[in-house]
């Protein structure tokens, strides 16, 4: 605020309903070419942060645009946003005459122009024509003249990437005209009335009403000190679930927590203890963990054992086990009650690393028409309440459950941190051989950086594209050939392990695209098998590819999107995959010692 208060003969505020939560204050960036719109204060969320773009406004005169607040309704996304009356407005020629109407004799430099090309078609077409309408001498902020105030309208051509040129029209309906949205006095800032006329034709003509709500998403992922979780000196297993209270038929606070079987048989004793310490009734349903148990009967099992306890609508639960258990207690926590709280505490390394820091959470199914197992085919997107990493519990898990964890590992640092492969090739086999404790050869801290990359990298991925809204996704290396291939019956595949392998042939594409040398090929190999991680298996077959190809389209929307990597910690998205290339890709696989 101080520094406004210096530039306050130089700032345009503008208030923008619906597109900021509050005031976003137009500042001076980087000399007198343009103007930054940013949200007034931190903590931003991740709209403000979407919403905040360059606006070149200033001519070399450094006299600034006559100023206008602009009233926006709101809208789902930002790409839903057009502005009426005004053409979409996509080239950046149309900046260019903008700028040169309203301000003479000046120009755009360059950087303004990259910087205007990377805000979104619809945003620009709304920016450019509330300017338009600002010389033109129309008041947008009169409340007096409603023809003056500018609106958001849907378009269907916004919405779509082709030009709309050659769509097939009906010779006999004339052109609908786009809604016009009108908030509504008790729900400005959700529910909209919308009338269409047709232009004369009833059947074109509409009346309706568009509700729209931004679900807040917040929680948080704390790698707490190993070994300090199950404490009783400790408060922060319970402080997680919430504050304490007693049902009205209890005389204590009570929780409830969903286990994995082989966790509750080594720590069930001590998480009793830990809640009869302070005071709290604990009532237990152990699950079987595992890919096999990872199916709806889980789920209804959890569901019937919530029933049973009476968990309350508000009342967290807590969710300790390995990947598949936090899968199924998260799918049931989406259900029951149409959503209740629930934390999770993952117990195995590759559940810290990859199934606790999202928020996906599915089960197999069994399609009974074709009898068909597929993998995660029913699940949901639905955020903890908090997750609690206590990487003490890794210690015992055995070398190959370990190994299998490292699988997701590698796959991160092969897509995103060459820093992090390099540790994983240096101290990557010690850490399984002292299932990730002390160690001579590794060096104090290590094993922790390892997680913490590893989850940071996770997040960084996942965080702003939690509903996968983006299908192009660097984590989906390892996780196209995979998923088919878990799947085999009776294959003896861990989940990381079946990564790893179909990684190592995602690795073998990029290199016959003469994307990487076999140098580096030899390297990640020899990471790979140092890490105890298989890089074949007699079911990757042509058959299976050819299938996980076909399976991939299908689940990404129409294309492939194949990450593959350029270089350690670099990766692309590709849809050109063919199945000829897969086989000569196999055909260099067998080269190596697996």
């Amino acid at each position: 605020s101080a520094h406004l208060d210096r530039l306050r003969h130089r700032v345009r505020w503008t208030k923008i309903f619906g597109f900021l939560p509050a005031e976003a204050y137009l500042v001076p960036h980087r000399g007198s070419q343009s103007i930054l719109l940013a949200p007034p204060s931190p903590p931003f969320s991740q709209d403000n942060r979407r919403a905040s773009f360059l606006l070149p406004v200033e001519n070399q005169s450094r006299s600034f645009v006559r100023p206008q607040v602009v009233t926006m309704t709101p809208a789902s996304t930002l790409s839903e946003l057009t502005m009426t009356p005004a053409s979409t407005l996509s080239e950046l020629k149309d900046l260019s005459e903008l700028h040169s109407t309203l301000l003479p004799g000046s120009s755009l430099p360059s950087s303004v122009m990259d910087i205007w090309s990377t805000i979104p078609a619809s945003v620009r077409s709304a920016l450019v024509a509330a300017e338009s309408l600002s010389a033109a001498g129309k008041d947008t902020t009169d409340p007096a003249c409603p023809s003056a105030a500018p609106s958001f309208s849907v378009s269907d051509a916004s919405l779509s990437s082709d030009s709309g040129d050659d769509e097939k029209k009906e010779p006999d309906l004339p052109p609908v005209a786009a809604p016009v949205l009108t908030p509504l006095p008790r729900a400005p800032r959700n529910v909209f009335t919308f009338a269409t006329s047709g232009n004369g034709n009833l059947l074109a003509s509409s009346k309706g009403w568009r509700n729209v709500f931004t679900l807040p998403i917040s929680y948080d992922v704390t790698l707490v000190p190993p070994g300090s979780l199950l404490d009783p000196a400790s408060p922060r297993l319970l402080d997680a679930t919430g504050p304490l209270r007693t049902t009205t038929d209890a005389t204590r606070p009570r929780r409830f927590a969903a286990v994995d079987d082989a966790v509750y048989a080594l720590y069930g004793e001590r998480l009793v203890a830990y809640f009869a310490a302070r005071g709290v009734d604990l009532t237990v349903c152990v699950l079987q963990g595992g890919e096999d148990a990872k199916r709806p009967a889980a789920v209804d099992a959890l569901t019937d054992a919530l029933c049973a306890y009476g968990l309350l609508r508000r009342e967290p639960f807590l969710a300790i086990g390995g990947g598949c258990l936090l899968d199924i207690a998260g799918l049931a926590a989406c259900t029951y009650r149409r959503g209740v709280p629930f934390v999770r505490v993952p117990t195995t390394l590759l559940a810290l690393v990859d199934a606790s820091v999202g928020v996906k959470n599915g089960v197999d199914y069994c399609c009974t028409p074709t009898q068909t197992d597929y993998k995660n085919r029913v699940g949901s997107f639905y955020a903890p309440a908090g997750c609690l990493l206590d990487a003490s519990f890794i210690a015992t898990q055995d070398a190959r459950n370990i190994s299998n964890g490292f699988g997701e590992i590698i796959k991160l640092a092969l897509v995103r941190s060459d820093a992090l492969f390099a540790l994983l090739e240096v101290h990557g086999a010690s850490l399984v051989a002292s299932r990730f404790g002390r160690h001579r050869k590794v060096p104090e801290g290590v094993s922790t950086r390892i997680i913490e990359l590893s989850i940071q990298i996770m997040l960084e991925e996942l965080g702003p594209n939690l509903w996968e809204k983006e299908l192009d996704r660097c984590v989906d290396y390892g996780h196209t050939f995979s998923k088919l291939l878990e799947m085999v019956p009776h294959i003896d595949l861990m989940h990381g392990e079946a990564v790893n392998i179909d990684g190592f042939l995602s690795l073998l594409l990029s290199y016959n695209r003469g994307w990487i040398t076999r140098a580096t090929v030899a390297r990640v190999h020899a990471c790979m098998h140092a890490l105890g991680l298989p890089t074949h298996t007699p079911h990757l077959t042509p058959e299976l590819c050819r299938q996980s190809l076909v399976d991939a389209v299908e689940h990404r929307n129409g294309a492939q999107r194949l990450p593959l990597i350029t270089a350690i910690g670099r990766s692309v998205c590709v849809s050109d995959v063919t199945e000829e290339e897969v086989a000569r890709a196999l055909e260099v696989m067998e080269e190596f010692a697996h």
